[in-house]
């Protein structure tokens, strides 16, 4: 079964953003193995807690996502 487990900053996607990435992940799955593998495709997103990741040893902020 294809899985892919995405972390995405809580608040940044509202329900039809997570819709879209959902089918698209679920798309690029199907393409690359086949479309067999979609009907056993499961696609994870987690919303991680604001201030809650980083990237290059600073943490991040929606706010920061967002420009403020």
């Amino acid at each position: 079964m294809p899985f892919a487990n995405l972390k995405v900053p809580a608040g940044l996607l509202d329900a039809d953003a997570k819709r879209e990435l959902v089918e698209k992940v679920t798309d690029l799955y199907a393409a690359t193995f086949g479309d067999d593998v979609r009907a056993n495709t499961m696609v994870l997103v987690d919303e991680v807690a604001d201030g809650g990741w980083g990237i290059r040893g600073q943490v991040l902020a929606l706010a920061d996502l967002r420009g403020r």
